[in-house]
């Protein structure tokens, strides 16, 4: 037998010579890989590979030194063990896709789901099944595209995490032409998106943003790209969505709730135009479901039908004080939607209730 494996070697004298001594060479090396598995717990795959090509023991080791290998084979353990878990069962980092904020990735459309009249699921897939997009939460990536001859760019945040390997996957509302009035064109990226066929590419490019979430209430935000980012921890955190703006919340939602030593509180309030616009609505009641106390839901329409039971109109000071946690010290409101809805609804409000510009961040 090989010298490279004398720890495993005497493992296996000790245990074989428990074994009637006629049994066959493959019949061992069976009932030693049930040992390895049964009692030592160590992976199938490494008790078939230290039993694979090689003697167990030949027959003139049965008939000699059996005290000793007995009390060796304590030690013999340890080393093995300590092999296995320091060493080989060490799991591989995931490569990550985005290594460079300024560099373009083409990604493949693999999948497009409907999930409403003007709302699609876009999944792309990442250069390997092993990767992850390497995407912070608080982060966005950009999309990139040509789109009549005009270089367009838009920013989003997936609703797949770095949980998820080879792939990643966008939620986003689909602004068709003459459907708004203020809109007659329409939004350039997300037709360009629901046009795209299976097997067409996207450049993707990221991470990007202002705000990091690091965890149990640590937030790193920057006033700007050239600022320091500064530590801000809280302990309740109001979150202020519009439309698609949902996306960020539910990252960081996801990741709170993913970590169990996380105990920071969420109080979302989102705000739509029809009940029929609310995006990742099951998602966010599955959360409050799992989550009661640690998670608080409301939301908010312009064009409510018969029997809404929740707040009607634009974001006021009145929803503000009812639905998220008050001003504090251990306080941090987050704001994502149009800007009309922040600079005209949230932020007068804050004002006007006695929230601090450093407690609070727009993305």
């Amino acid at each position: 037998m090989n010298d490279t494996h004398g720890s495993d070697i005497l493992v296996n004298r000790s245990i074989v010579l428990s074994f009637p001594r006629r049994l066959s060479q493959q019949t061992l090396k069976q009932e030693l890989r049930k040992y390895y598995v049964k009692t030592l717990r160590l992976p199938s795959d490494t008790a078939l590979s230290w039993t694979q090509d090689r003697d167990i023991v030949k027959d003139s080791t049965k008939r000699q030194g059996i005290p000793v290998l007995v009390g060796v084979a304590v030690v013999a353990v340890t080393a093995v063990l300590a092999k296995v878990f320091l060493f080989g069962n060490k799991k591989k980092k995931a490569p990550v896709t985005l290594q460079d904020p300024n560099t373009k990735y083409p990604l493949k459309l693999v999948d497009k789901e409907e999930i409403s009249h003007d709302t699609r699921r876009f999944r792309f897939a990442l250069p390997s099944p092993e990767h992850i997009l390497g995407l912070p939460v608080g982060q966005h990536i950009y999309l990139t595209a040509s789109v009549d001859g005009q270089l367009v760019i838009r920013p989003y945040t997936p609703v797949s995490s770095d949980d998820d390997h080879g792939f990643m996957d966008l939620v986003i509302k689909v602004y068709f032409k003459n459907v708004h009035p203020k809109f007659p064109d329409g939004g350039k990226m997300s037709q360009y998106l629901e046009n795209m066929s299976i097997g067409d590419f996207m450049d993707v490019r990221g991470p990007n943003g202002l705000l990091m979430y690091e965890g149990r209430g640590q937030f790193k935000i920057q006033a700007d790209k050239k600022s320091p980012a500064e530590t801000v921890t809280a302990k309740k955190v109001g979150l202020i969505a519009g439309g698609t703006g949902i996306t960020p919340m539910l990252q960081l939602v996801r990741a709170v709730f993913k970590d169990k030593n996380d105990k920071t509180e969420l109080s979302l309030l989102f705000a739509n135009q029809t009940e029929e616009d609310i995006l990742l609505r099951p998602e966010l009641e599955e959360i409050k479901e799992e989550h009661p106390d640690r998670f608080h839901l409301w939301y908010t329409l312009d064009r409510p039908k018969e029997g809404w039971r929740y707040s009607k109109g634009f974001v006021s000071d009145e929803m503000i004080k009812e639905h998220l946690p008050p001003p504090g010290d251990d306080t941090l409101i987050l704001m994502c939607g149009p800007p009309p809805m922040i600079n005209f609804a949230c932020l007068p409000n804050l004002d006007k209730l006695g929230y601090p510009p450093k407690c609070r961040f727009a993305y």
